[in-house]
């Protein structure tokens, strides 16, 4: 029996070290030959010794860290041809971004191997020559982005197999000839303007807008002509014919409704005018209770950010595998999630179908090198029960600081969210864990900066939940950083947790 349970432990312990120290050495290879034989102007983190799916920047794995799944390298300034067999033997990618580089030559032929692609990014690179016949091979693509390239020839009919394609955006390259019929329900985003295509918009692709189709070569005639709307007037019957008749008089019944009628007509149209008015004044000085869900972009919801003298940018910190610059963040599509004493907070979707969340701060009055200090201090904590802040931006107008997104939610809105069909509450070793993985991170929190650094906002609104459903402790450190003379144990609602 002892023996048994020896081999058993050991059995284990070799089973969680490998899990822990998995590795996708295959993909991680690939990617090595890829930037070992491609130039590029911005550095990687990418190192034989270290972690692709922990450390390095752009890459995604799975969720057992077996394969690469995304890869996200916008603006690295890659120029040159795609080394062939490189990216090409990443078999289980999903998600290939590499847009606004200067990549040239053809579109790589042996990514016919990449048969898991679901969303592909090449936009604004330099790309030529015509793309392959057969875009079957990538029956699971999404999302087609090539625009801003020098892509010739014609548009490959084969795109009409891809039934899951969401978004098919050609636009400014030089493609010509006729537009396929592309009879795809799902297709919801589609640009093919400035390129030299002739002949007519396809049947299929009338229901998007003229801007899809402007700087072509396309004739007017996309549809058949309009049936007319009006019968065609019988002929006049001779004037001796119209002379005969007599004119008829109406009874004064008749004209007794017609009047009657059209007072009412009048005094409903009267009525009608008055709620109008009065819906549209008790409309404008409403006060809207609840944050609006309606999407807009992370750039119309701050301030006017200035790049004058190039200091002002995004910061990222160290270890953070995170790919997208100031700019990417401004074009992500934001949606209100909460707002809190120290700011309105947002997920973001970011172009390459990467979510974070943005938290906009107010009343932040402390010093540039202040606010940077404390962001350093925050921003190298490491902790499986905290969550990390990955960057911030700091200018006069807006501070910004950016988090991983927890797709479970905060345990504010699982304790009080309304329930459906399918959602049951929370069972008692949930809660457990919850409490355990906050309780773990506050404590490493007492741990750091010698000892002086506390959490000062612990609520349920701030803890959220992390992959393996513990409790994930956020938003630490920020008080210090309203610069009130309010000392900061009274500064928020929070339960204060100190040493």
């Amino acid at each position: 029996m002892g023996i048994k349970f020896i081999f058993l432990a050991i059995f284990l312990a070799e089973t969680i070290f490998l899990l822990v120290n998995a590795e996708p050495v295959e993909d991680k290879q690939a990617l090595l030959d890829f930037i070992h034989n491609i130039s590029h102007s911005r550095p990687l983190n990418w190192d034989v010794n270290s972690s692709a799916c922990n450390s390095w920047t752009g890459v995604t794995c799975n969720h057992d860290k077996s394969r690469v799944i995304a890869i996200r390298l916008p603006g690295f300034g890659f120029h040159g041809s795609i080394p062939s067999n490189t990216l090409s033997r990443l078999s289980a990618l999903q998600i290939l971004s590499l847009r606004s580089n200067r990549i040239s030559g053809s579109f790589p032929s042996d990514f016919s191997n990449l048969g898991n692609l679901t969303l592909l990014y090449l936009q604004l690179n330099k790309f030529s020559g015509p793309l392959p016949l057969d875009f079957s091979v990538w029956m699971n693509l999404s999302v087609i982005n090539l625009s801003n390239n020098g892509f010739n020839g014609s548009i490959p009919y084969s795109i009409a197999n891809l039934t899951h394609l969401t978004t098919l955006n050609l636009a400014n390259n030089s493609f010509s000839g006729k537009i396929p019929e592309l009879n795809l329900p799902s297709l919801q985003l589609l640009d093919l303007s400035d390129n030299n295509l002739t002949g007519s918009v396809p049947r299929s692709l009338q229901r998007f807008p003229n801007s899809a189709f402007s700087g072509n070569n396309l004739s007017t005639e996309s549809s058949p002509p309009p049936l007319p709307l009006v019968p065609s007037l019988p002929p006049l019957p001779p004037p001796e014919a119209r002379q005969s008749k007599t004119p008829t008089k109406l009874s004064e019944s008749a004209m007794l409704g017609i009047i009657i009628g059209g007072c009412a007509l009048g005094f409903v149209v009267l009525a009608f005018l008055m709620i109008a008015c009065y819906s549209k004044e008790k409309g404008e000085n409403r006060v809207p209770t609840k944050p609006h869900k309606k999407e807009e972009s992370v750039k119309k919801v701050v301030s006017r950010i200035e790049h004058g003298n190039g200091d002002d940018k995004l910061v990222f910190f160290e270890g953070s595998n995170l790919a997208f610059d100031l700019e990417d963040l401004l074009r992500a599509s934001a949606e209100v999630l909460g707002k809190g004493t120290l700011g309105t907070t947002y997920k973001a979707a970011l172009d390459d179908a990467m979510t974070v969340v943005v938290k906009r701060l107010k009343e932040v009055s402390v010093a540039k090198r202040e606010f940077q200090q404390q962001m350093e201090v925050v921003g190298n904590i490491k902790h499986e029960n905290i969550a990390a802040l990955r960057a911030y931006y700091y200018s006069k107008d807006e501070k910004l600081i950016v988090y991983d997104y927890y797709s479970s939610g905060s345990l504010s809105a699982i304790l009080h969210a309304k329930r459906g069909e399918n959602q049951s509450p929370l069972d008692w070793e949930t809660r457990l864990r919850i409490a355990i993985g906050a309780a773990r991170g506050v404590a490493h929190i007492h741990t750091q900066n010698g000892g002086k650094l506390v959490h000062g906002n612990i609520k349920a609104s701030n803890i959220f939940l992390n992959s393996q459903q513990y409790g994930c402790v956020s938003v630490l450190g920020l008080a210090p950083l309203t610069g009130s003379t309010t000392p900061p144990v009274m500064q928020t609602a929070g339960y204060r947790a100190r040493k």
